[in-house]
């Protein structure tokens, strides 16, 4: 079962829905909606020999990145020439947006252009047809690729991706996809000849549109909405693309939230949570930095009923799951590392990770997943195209400056009282008054009355105390009166 919620009009908001259990999590903002698959006129800003990369205007506030390799015709080579034969300053340029910003980072570019239909990704600048990862069987990967070989017109230029939803296609339905995708490259051509640089020249589908094209097949039960306008616009939609899925889209209009009503609330509140609990009794740690992310599985309160191994071992594959699903829920990308509780038996750490393996088959993202470390860690990869769910809803803590802790009331003082002898010996003030938190200026009154009131008098001035009422722990001011 999948389902789209709309509320508030801007947000959208689109939970996957297995067996009764949400697998994937997708929110899109009208006010900071992704750019992935949107084609740009660009202009080169600057060209960086030293790193093989260039910096392309595309209109945004920041600039984007351009690599050497993703230059289509430098791609083409197995020598790749050097960037700076291939770009020159202030040169227009046609790129496609592969990645969003994240971070600090500025959006990542790519001048081999790719346009997702329903059925086939059209390839503009290429030749061959090749078939989705997802279809396994050989015969059938063949049998597709001849059948979409045998309609394409005679002056068809260009390359195919078969995608999984055409397996069961009609030859119909594959040729309304090609005409689709050719008027579509000829409009996004046409566009960039008459219109300057930086301009934006065809922007992806919005989610709920997205979700329809590339979620929605035939193994899809129903498709639930709470916005009657996302309704109309995914049934009209579907009219045009999907007739065969449109008496799947029903618009949801009871009282109780949609999101409330399957419980996607909650998983979105456990989604942004560190600590995730097992049904064991276990738990895994989930740290999310700049560089990499890390899982530490813990047995927690679960003891087994046999002996210490099977413990691990048990708590080791419930983890594999729930690591593999959360990886699709939190939107986790770049280099994760999974720190599984130590199996002695060769046989336990081969179960696990195929335990692992088998439950990423559901993910839809790019993988690399490689065995056991000798640390016993396992490491991998997961493609990072849009920000995290947590970059998303969150933002860093303004107290701790996102470490996750803040300096005890205790260090405060010492600080302020070091402060104030660096003060005292630059400036001759008649007195000095002390702004800070409550915590601080309460421990100032207690426990370390005294080491103030000695300061007062080594530096032979007076020190008075006041509450800053809107000063965070780590927050203070020394003033000279």
């Amino acid at each position: 079962m999948r389902f789209s919620s709309t509320s508030p009009p801007q947000e959208t908001r689109v939970a996957i829905i297995e067996h009764g259990i949400t697998q994937e999590l997708h929110i899109e903002r009208t006010s900071s909606r992704g750019i992935v698959g949107n084609i740009y006129n660009g202009r080169v800003s600057r060209v960086l020999p030293g790193m093989q990369s260039a910096f392309i205007d595309i209109g945004l506030e920041r600039a984007a990145f351009l690599h050497v390799a993703d230059i289509h015709e430098s791609s083409q080579n197995d020598h790749h020439k050097p960037i700076e034969q291939l770009l020159s300053e202030g040169s227009n340029i046609l790129v496609q947006v592969v990645k969003d910003a994240i971070g600090v980072k500025g959006a990542r570019l790519s001048t081999q252009v790719s346009l997702a239909g329903r059925l086939l990704v059209y390839l503009p600048q290429e030749s061959y047809i090749g078939v989705s990862q997802r279809i396994e069987d050989n015969s059938e990967r063949e049998s597709l690729r001849q059948k979409l070989q045998n309609i394409l017109p005679p002056d068809s230029t260009g390359g195919y991706i078969i995608r999984t939803m055409a397996e069961t296609a009609e030859e119909p339905e594959l040729q309304a996809d090609i005409v689709y995708l050719h008027k579509l490259w000829q409009d996004i051509q046409k566009k960039s000849l008459t219109i300057s640089s930086p301009s934006l020249l065809y922007q992806d589908l919005d989610l709920s549109l997205r979700v329809l094209r590339d979620f929605v097949n035939a193994d899809t039960y129903r498709v639930r909405v709470d916005s009657r306008e996302t309704f109309q616009k995914l049934t009209t939609f579907a009219h045009e693309y999907m007739m065969s899925d449109l008496e799947k889209i029903s618009h949801y209009i009871g009282e109780r939230p949609l999101f409330d009503l399957y419980g996607v609330e909650q998983e979105i509140e456990k989604s942004l949570a560190r600590r995730v609990d097992l049904k064991s009794g276990g738990y895994v740690i989930i740290d999310q930095t700049e560089a990499l992310t890390t899982m530490d599985v813990n047995t927690g309160g679960f003891v087994g009923i046999r002996n210490f191994d099977d413990t691990i071992f048990k708590t080791n594959l419930e983890a594999a799951q729930v690591i593999a699903r959360q990886l699709r829920l939190r939107n986790l990308g770049g280099i994760i590392i999974i720190d599984f509780i130590d199996m002695d038996r060769e046989e336990h750490r081969a179960a696990v990770l195929a335990e692992f393996n088998k439950a990423l088959q559901k993910d839809r993202t790019k993988m690399t997943v490689n065995g056991f470390t000798a640390l016993g860690l396992v490491e991998m990869t997961r493609k990072r195209t849009r920000e995290s769910l947590a970059q998303i809803l969150c933002e860093t803590c303004p107290t701790c400056q996102g470490r996750g802790e803040i300096r005890t009331a205790q260090t405060i003082c010492y600080e302020i009282l070091r402060e104030l002898l660096r003060e005292s010996r630059q400036f001759d003030a008649k007195e000095f008054r002390i702004l800070a938190s409550q915590p601080v200026i309460d421990l100032f009154l207690d426990e370390e009355s005294q080491s103030l009131a000695q300061l007062g008098d080594f530096i032979a001035r007076p020190i008075g105390l006041q509450v800053g009422a809107s000063y965070t722990q780590e927050q203070y001011d020394v003033i000279l009166i």
